[in-house]
């Protein structure tokens, strides 16, 4: 457990082939089930503090209480798993620590030091934040806001881990505005 965020609830890996990694981690690593969203709305997303449109695919799916987040880059805008990915890595990108305190978090966290790079929303209370925190590949911190629908689609992914069966490895995301 992290003294400063708590436990690190995610772990973001950067990868070439979505489908293929998905494919690779339910069959041979036996995690699942995978929820995917080919294009995920992010809205207000900023890098660096200029705002662009970015195409990525994610998926997700639990180990226990950690969620695995797999992601592609479908287009060029500046990110920092773009970053990552120029620097010629692949694999596990960022940690995130999930919080349904998020301005007080974030506020305490810059108090703190720690610098915004990339940040957006997913959905309403899914806001999120990646801190300069790449010192080698892997150890990119993000903070996650939880408290509503993304927080509830989170707590529903890691109950269908709890039972599943290895059928069906992948799903589409539920829709947010119905959590």
């Amino acid at each position: 457990m992290s003294r400063f965020f708590g436990k690190i609830r995610q772990a973001g890996y950067v990868v070439d082939d979505i489908e293929a990694a998905m494919d690779y981690w339910s069959r041979t690593l036996g995690v699942g089930p995978f929820f995917y969203n080919e294009r995920v709305p992010i809205e207000n997303y900023r890098y660096k503090g200029e705002a662009y449109q970015p195409h990525n695919s994610v998926a997700l799916a639990n180990s226990g209480e950690l969620q695995v987040e797999l992601i592609q880059t479908r287009n060029d805008v500046p990110s920092m798993y773009r970053d990552f990915r120029e620097a010629g890595h692949r694999g596990l990108q960022h940690v995130a620590y999930w919080t349904d305190q998020y301005d007080a978090d974030l506020e305490r966290l810059i108090k703190q030091g720690f610098e915004v790079v990339m940040s957006g929303e997913v959905g309403q209370n899914g806001r999120f934040v990646y801190f300069d925190t790449h010192y080698h590949p892997g150890t990119v911190i993000e903070l996650s806001e939880v408290a509503g629908p993304k927080g509830r689609m989170f707590d529903a992914i890691r109950q269908a881990s709890e039972t599943w069966d290895g059928s069906d490895p992948v799903r589409p995301f539920p829709d947010l505005s119905k959590l």
